[in-house]
């Protein structure tokens, strides 16, 4: 499943936890999930934002404040659903074998989706999240499943992740 891309032109798949930061200017990653969004934008770097992530959005937030002018909205298929159910059964066989530890929650069944979506779309190369524990589950999906999708983290901030100054921040 190795994709093959000019690493100077990829894509990125935005977590819902990314998107609440971005859209929330109180929360202390706001400034982070700025600076991504807007390195992506400035450097022509496509966002997705799954349907999946629209409804988990959508729990608590309001639809009309998505920014849709800038992202692309990327439909859950039949092929990511099949993708999806390998990666869940990798991450529930690596739950019960204690190699990762997730606490029980509900969220856990779309974690799966998402990172087939990024890993199924050819030009997508990493998770753009805020979520620190998915970086395990990538881990695992890419070991057990050959995904090929990166975790990024937005905890660090996107001009230590790409090389660049943030002169908005000095």
């Amino acid at each position: 499943m190795a994709k093959k891309r000019d690493e100077k032109e990829y894509s990125v798949i935005l977590d819902t936890s990314f998107m609440i930061r971005l859209l929330n200017d109180l929360d202390p990653l706001h400034s982070n999930a700025r600076g991504y969004f807007r390195y992506f934008l400035e450097n022509d770097v496509p966002m997705y934002f799954s349907t999946v992530s629209v409804a988990e959005y959508c729990v608590r937030g309001d639809f009309d404040d998505l920014p849709f002018r800038n992202i692309r909205i990327l439909p859950f298929n039949i092929f990511h659903a099949r993708e999806a159910g390998r990666f869940a059964d990798a991450l529930f066989k690596a739950k019960s074998d204690k190699i990762i530890d997730v606490p029980d929650r509900l969220i856990i069944p779309n974690d799966p989706k998402l990172f087939a979506q990024g890993a199924y779309e050819k030009d997508i190369k990493y998770f753009v999240t805020a979520d620190t524990r998915s970086k395990r589950n990538i881990e695992v999906v890419r070991r057990c499943c050959a995904a090929d999708i990166e975790h990024l983290d937005i905890h660090t901030p996107y001009g230590t992740t790409f090389g660049q100054i943030d002169f908005d921040s000095m």
